[in-house]
């Protein structure tokens, strides 16, 4: 085997520019493999990260409607939904990995919300302590809700950014009061994703899944809900996932266990989670069956590459007749020349598969830097490129091979 190699290695610096112009189509070909297997895997990374926001994880189980966030804006409390008990909020936290479980009241858009002259367009929320954890917010300035604002109930509140912004417009806003639904609240702090994305809002549909990024919310203690509407109200929820994969099961059992503390007749109201990971997946679907196209063609120029093996390697043998027809004189079996010439096609490809590995790798950062691709390696791909390469030597130089294994020594002595 070693010797093998050796000679191979050795036939192949004996003819640098052949081996060279032989190998580029296997380089092409591998080279445009990586570089559109990186887009693909780069592309379907930002998809998930701009749907889902990276390392965010968070699952969100909505009260719903027909499939709709149930809209309290026109509809009473609905039948047969309570409250949720602190049994079924146990149920959820021993949701397989599951590392946060949070309560939020509905979402309540333009809510009556003044600074001064300064009315809030935005959203309103009431979140209990753990609420902030399991979206995927951190502080920004000032402090989160305390255990006393719940026992309390005091009227403090938290915004975002973009109420931040709205409402004082660069002011420093700790400890500022803003009118609540006629009630005086305390600013304490101010918060912001741990991950912020660019959302584009093109459909309705799109407009119900970010509406709760996409225009600011203001956050006050979920104990204050009741000051504010007069009554209690079902809640919502939020789970934060140990990792994105794990998002859609997730989603799919908490829905499951809230379902049961639903008891109404027919099923129009009931929880549904908001499943990114599946908008995501259709999203790289679509994505990937373009690029698979992109594949196929880039397999042509491997096919290329190797009928251009094949037409070297039959050179070779020709070339080396006479070496052939003394190495079987002396006793050389007909396996040992079959191997020494796959040997040399193998490993002139594999070499070709290295150069294309590399190449690939160049030529993706140099496309995403320049055309602001997203791309990202797969070590996989890499490694399976190489092998397919030293496969194609082995599938196009097995006719060569077995051309030289079957020379008559006495014919091959003869020949000049």
């Amino acid at each position: 085997m070693f010797e093998n190699l050796a000679l191979a290695f050795q036939g192949i610096w004996s003819h640098k520019l052949r081996s060279f112009l032989t190998m580029l189509g296997i380089i092409i070909g591998i080279a445009s493999i990586i570089t559109i297997v990186s887009t693909i895997k780069g592309t379907n990374e930002q998809i998930k990260e701009n749907l889902i926001g990276s390392g965010n994880n968070a699952v969100t189980v909505l009260l719903s409607q027909d499939s709709w966030e149930y809209d309290w804006e026109w509809s009473p409390i609905p039948d047969g939904v309570a409250p949720i008990r602190e049994d079924t909020l146990q149920a959820l936290r021993d949701i397989e990995n599951v590392e946060e479980v949070s309560l939020f009241s509905r979402r309540r858009y333009n809510s009556q919300v003044y600074y001064q002259n300064t009315a809030f367009n935005g959203f309103l929320i009431g979140a209990d302590e753990h609420y902030f954890d399991a979206a995927g917010y951190k502080l920004s300035y000032g402090r989160l809700f305390l255990p006393e604002d719940f026992t309390d109930f005091r009227k403090a509140v938290l915004l975002d950014g973009q109420a931040c912004t709205a409402l004082f417009a660069g002011a420093y806003p700790i400890g500022q009061i803003l009118e609540i639904q006629g009630e005086p609240f305390t600013v304490v702090g101010v918060v912001e994703k741990r991950q912020s994305t660019a959302l584009e809002i093109e459909t309705l549909q799109d407009y119900y899944t970010y509406a709760d990024t996409s225009g600011g919310a203001v956050f006050v203690p979920l104990s204050d809900w009741p000051i504010l509407f007069r009554f209690d109200e079902p809640q919502n929820v939020v789970l934060r996932a140990a990792s994105t994969d794990d998002m859609t099961s997730i989603g799919q059992k908490a829905e499951e266990i809230l379902k049961a503390q639903v008891s109404r007749p027919d099923d129009t109201i009931a929880y549904k989670s908001e499943n990114l990971m599946e908008q995501a997946e259709q999203l790289q679907a679509l994505a990937n069956s373009t690029n698979r196209q992109l594949l196929w063609i880039a397999g042509i120029s491997l096919l290329v590459g190797g009928i251009g093996v094949m037409n070297i390697m039959l050179v070779t043998v020709t070339e080396r007749t006479r070496e052939i027809g003394l190495k079987k004189a002396i006793g050389a079996r007909k396996r040992r020349i079959l191997w020494q010439f796959l040997t040399e096609a193998a490993a002139l490809t594999s070499i070709g598969g290295l150069l294309g590995v590399i190449a690939g790798i160049v030529f993706s950062r140099v496309i995403s830097s320049v055309s602001g691709t997203p791309s990202a390696i797969s070590i996989p791909a890499s490694a399976v490129a190489v092998v397919f390469s030293m496969l194609i030597g082995i599938l196009f130089g097995m006719i060569p091979a077995v051309k030289a294994a079957n020379l008559n020594p006495i014919e091959a002595l003869r020949r000049e």
